[in-house]
């Protein structure tokens, strides 16, 4: 039976704790600072420690360092809400989790039930170390440079946890790849992994698709739906563009996060969720704010353990490496023996790659399909890539008082125009996916808000463009 030693300067404090933690199946040893807690692990070493942060002769993380050394004992941490900082640091040194007061006993529940599990995934997080410094790969993210090694010691640290993390990086960097691989690594793994691109989803149905309807609460709902926080219960949820989320929403969401409950439209009743959140933005959030795209109070809560994903021009090696995977990926499918030579390479390594991941994946699978049978010329297909950037000039003016929503549309048409009706480029140039940009001008288009000379949306969506092409784009988006 696993033992729990419970460190806390307030006896009321302590006695809960020890209730919860006994109706768990745990023996349980308490004390009121460091001293006392010293003399208990004297006594009986624990599995687990649950200590505040806060001590009358010191820290609990002096404790924690105490031990390190002392073989597989999780550490978990209890911290006010001023605090939540220092709890996020001391989740960086290696604690397993934290809690925030008043202790929410639902999650020390939840927590618990887990702990006595997290050493195997610790053990297979130290293989994957293995894995990564013979072949390069981490799980399935691949790469061993510098800057990613370092994003995978804060993967490793970060995913057995229940921290809600927020990955922040370009288009293409692999976010999605990456939020796979926190959820992987977690005590979750054998539940759901559901992502959810915010910026996809029409903004009349975001409600809706978040938290699920009741049959009749609107017209069209002709039966019951389970949202996204019902259908991922026990799992992990990616919510991908989570900038481009409606501001009004934003509100509903910091509610589930603050306390795991939530409730369908048309009914007042609470539905209770135990989701991980895993966010991510190709804007920096903190520009967001500014700009009213993001409630600063739900930026606060998504970003208790922020993970920067660098760009490709910054992983080196990363390059070839990543080209020469996918190259064998496509040979081994269709049975072929192709290959690059030097000078390709080199100009892979010296381009700028302003796609990232996503770029070097499409240009591959060009390189593929038009080199020779068995080497890829350098001018089988050309690395050079059409500037995404309007002219220094290009303005638009908005008037004062005018809507969120007006100026994103003036905006987002006012740019497409500028990049020639390419959506790719405009998309990029404002930061936002392609299939967010098309979800924007599907509804522009069913408005009459779409002025002929900003190019037609995808069949089905208010246009006519050309199936193909609308195909071929939408799949370089993903």
């Amino acid at each position: 039976m696993a033992h729990i030693l419970i460190v806390d300067d307030d006896e009321n404090t302590r006695s809960a704790l020890v209730e919860i933690v006994s109706s768990q199946g745990f023996t349980t040893s308490v004390a009121g600072d460091l001293r006392e807690a010293c003399i208990q692990i004297g006594w009986q070493m624990p599995d687990v420690v649950l200590a505040d942060l806060k001590l009358p002769d010191g820290s609990g993380m002096d404790l924690f360092k105490e031990l390190e050394n002392s073989g597989e004992v999780e550490f978990i941490v209890m911290t006010g809400h001023a605090s939540v900082e220092s709890a996020v640091d001391a989740l960086r040194l290696g604690a397993s989790d934290y809690l925030v007061k008043p202790v929410n006993m639902q999650r020390l529940k939840a927590i618990l039930d887990r702990v006595p599990r997290t050493g195997d995934l610790k053990a297979e997080i130290g293989s994957l170390r293995g894995e990564l410094r013979r072949f390069g790969r981490f799980g399935k993210m691949l790469g061993g440079s510098p800057a990613m090694q370092q994003l995978y010691d804060q993967i490793g640290k970060v995913a057995p946890t229940e921290a809600t993390v927020l990955l922040i990086g370009e288009s293409g960097t692999g976010k999605e790849l990456a939020a796979q691989t926190l959820h992987d690594l977690s005590l979750r793994r054998k539940r759901v992994f559901l992502p959810v691109n915010c910026g996809a989803i029409s903004p009349n149905l975001i409600e809706s698709e978040m938290f699920g309807h009741e049959r009749g609460s609107f017209t069209g709902a002709d039966r019951q739906h389970k949202g996204f926080f019902e259908r991922a219960h026990g799992g992990t949820l990616f919510l991908d563009e989570i900038t481009e989320m409606p501001i009004e929403l934003q509100v509903k969401l910091l509610r589930v996060l603050e306390t795991g409950l939530f409730m369908r439209v048309g009914t007042n009743r609470e539905i209770e969720t135990d989701v991980r959140v895993i966010a991510a933005t190709n804007r920096n959030p903190e520009e967001a704010v500014e700009q009213g795209r993001m409630r600063a109070d739900l930026y606060h809560r998504l970003n208790v353990f922020p993970l920067e994903l660098p760009p490709l021009r910054q992983r080196g090696n990363d390059v070839e490496l990543i080209a020469l995977s996918l190259l064998e990926q496509l040979n081994s499918a269709h049975q072929t023996s192709k290959s690059f030579p030097p000078e390709v390479l080199q100009a892979m390594q010296a381009h700028d790659w302003p796609g990232n991941v996503r770029e070097l994946k499409n240009y591959v699978q060009r390189a593929y399909i038009l080199g020779g049978e068995r080497s890829i010329d350098a001018l089988a297909v050309s690395l050079h890539t059409p500037s995404a950037k309007p002219s220094a000039g290009a303005t638009v003016s908005l008037p004062v008082g005018v809507s969120l929503a007006q100026a994103d549309r003036q905006l987002i048409v006012a740019t497409l125009q500028q990049c020639g009706g390419v959506k790719k480029h405009a998309a990029e140039v404002l930061g936002i996916s392609l299939k967010t940009l098309y979800n924007r001008l599907e509804e522009y288009s069913a408005q009459g808000l779409l002025p002929p000379e900003a190019g037609e949306v995808a069949p089905g969506r208010g246009g006519s463009a050309d199936p193909a092409n609308t195909r071929r784009e939408l799949a370089d988006a993903d």
